[in-house]
């Protein structure tokens, strides 16, 4: 069977994993306090692993072990499964001859879910696999499955293959019963009123993060009166929430600009955890809807299929935003010398 017939399979499995993780979180979250859901079990390169993390893992795993050959084979790239991040399943199989690479991010958000905060969110993206070549801007098939709190009764999940444009479904966590629902970006053509942010979630660089939002806010909207708010902001400290908030119409913006401020301060600031490509194994799926996703270099957004490599991205909500905003904003990094 080809790839290309594998499609819409590979997007069930996927939905599948996303919605056992979900479970298997949930459980946690209602079995356990606070204190032992944090506890950290090892440091990975690209982030801490905490307990909620392992448990999703090993529901993936076994997943993976039953279903992979079906698929002619998956090299799984994921933060915290492998040594190397990077596993073949059915296990001892050769890595050149998988049919599939698929790009994952378990839990994405744990902070926020492990705490009850707010929801987390399971990520992956699907390609044919080309090896370490392999890109972002191969996947054909993307999952987002909400990974909801203890105090939630619904989980949303969205998916998309190439071209097909994108499906979404919210499942009732009690009778498992699920309500088809459409993604909608917002339709305003200005940032002005809306939720508009650059991410800044941590200490390090958010003087000079903050200080680009502010000029980019004075700069397209230099005749505001005083008193009137421009734009809110909403820190959702997890790129897989930032891009659910684009899809469903709640933020009109979202800039991550971590890794090129880093790089801009090095020495002077302490580099921290920063996306990675991980992060966006589901960004077909707003793609599929709408959205315009970059890098910070204005171009379709893009990057390797890995665990490592600092990932800066931009989202507007439909064209006349990235026609409002991204000009200027361009021209903004350039000047501070992020561009």
């Amino acid at each position: 069977m080809d790839a290309e017939s594998q499609l819409d399979p590979m997007r069930d499995f996927l939905i599948s994993v996303g919605e056992a993780v979900c479970d298997v979180a949930q459980a946690m979250l209602r079995r356990e306090d606070v204190e032992q859901r944090t506890r950290i079990r090892f440091h990975h390169d690209s982030d801490v692993i905490y307990a909620i993390d392992v448990e999703a893992e090993e529901v993936i795993v076994r997943m993976l072990e039953e279903n992979a050959a079906r698929f002619g084979g998956i090299v799984l790239v994921a933060e915290g499964i492998g040594k190397t991040g990077e596993t073949v399943y059915p296990r001892g199989s050769s890595p050149e001859q998988a049919q599939w690479r698929v790009l994952l991010d378990p839990i994405d958000g744990t902070r926020g879910l492990m705490y009850d905060k707010r929801s987390a969110f399971f990520l992956a993206g699907a390609a044919p696999n080309r090896g370490i070549g392999t890109r972002l801007r191969d996947i054909e098939v993307s999952v987002m499955v909400e990974i909801s709190t203890s105090r939630m009764h619904v989980s949303d999940v969205l998916s998309a293959v190439r071209g097909g444009g994108a499906q979404a479904y919210r499942r009732n966590l009690l009778d498992n019963s699920r309500e088809p629902f459409r993604p909608q970006p917002s339709r305003h053509t200005t940032i002005r009123g809306g939720f508009a942010q650059i991410s800044r979630f941590f200490p390090s660089g958010k003087e000079l993060m903050a200080r680009i939002e502010e000029e980019l806010i004075a700069r397209l909207f230099p005749d505001a009166p005083d008193g009137e708010v421009l734009t809110f902001e909403d820190q959702y400290i997890a790129s897989g929430g930032q891009l659910y908030e684009l899809l469903t119409g709640k933020d009109r913006f979202i800039a991550d600009i971590r890794p090129a401020v880093f790089q801009q301060l090095h020495g002077s600031v302490r580099p921290t955890l920063t996306c990675h490509p991980y992060d966006l194994a589901a960004h077909l799926i707003g793609e599929e809807c709408g959205l315009i996703l970059t890098g910070l270099d204005g171009k379709p957004l893009d990057g390797p299929m890995d665990t490592l490599t600092p990932m800066g991205w931009v989202g507007y909500a439909n064209r006349e935003i990235h026609s409002e905003v991204g000009p200027v904003f361009m021209e903004l990094l350039q000047i501070h010398g992020l561009a």
